[in-house]
């Protein structure tokens, strides 16, 4: 459970987070609910600018469930090679699509359960699905930015996502959820860095006890 010093803390932390990134979002780039669940299994242990680059001629070529479904994951290799496990991913998005139409008629559940049932989908993937293509709110997207920023802030001191989650929806209002993820994805990626925070340049600077920073910037 999180310690009280962290529920606290946490309405100052919301209200400076809304403050730098009112309208957080996920980088990857989508149009349907359909492309939003690829590119979001797709950017699994790669860059959100890689899935880009490749994302439009993916779906040029195989632009909804049932297109894709019918590739052979052969065919994908080339496309995939610049995410790396490219071969392991074309497997997975195949067989994906695969499912979405004999399970759901081409179309993405709407459920938790439903989502995390499908090839290379977890409660990760599920959570941004749901609460950025649907405005679903049924968990926070707990990647390395987001459990890294939630340890320094002392918002858990937990290091499995799972139980990191668990503590993140005990703190923050369940209609903030999906934003709150993304948002501290983003503050993640371009300010608490992993090995140089940029705590001079931090708005959350003033209420962040930066557990385990050893070096700043």
């Amino acid at each position: 459970m999180p310690t009280e010093t962290a529920r606290q803390r946490i309405d100052a932390i919301l209200e400076r987070l809304r403050s730098a990134y009112p309208e957080a979002t996920t980088e990857l780039r989508w149009a349907t609910p359909f492309e939003l669940l690829i590119v979001t299994v797709l950017s699994a242990q790669t860059t959100d600018k890689k899935v880009n680059e490749i994302a439009p001629e993916l779906f040029r070529r195989y632009p909804t469930a049932e297109a894709l479904a019918r590739a052979r994951p052969e065919e994908l290799e080339p496309l995939l090679r610049p995410l790396g496990y490219f071969r392991q991913k074309a497997r997975t998005i195949v067989r994906l699509a695969r499912q979405l139409v004999e399970r759901h008629g081409g179309e993405v559940p709407r459920s938790m359960e439903a989502l995390t049932a499908l090839p290379g989908v977890g409660r990760k993937t599920a959570a941004i699905v749901l609460g950025t293509a649907f405005g679903i709110r049924e968990g926070i997207a707990v990647d390395t930015h987001v459990r890294r920023v939630a340890q320094r802030l002392g918002l858990t001191a937990h290091k499995t996502p799972d139980k990191i989650e668990q503590d993140l929806m005990t703190l923050v209002p369940r209609a903030d959820w999906t934003w709150f993820g993304h948002a501290l994805v983003l503050h993640g990626r371009y300010v608490c860095l992993a090995r140089r925070p940029r705590c001079s340049q931090c708005a959350l600077a003033d209420v962040c006890p930066r557990i385990g920073v050893a070096v700043a910037a």
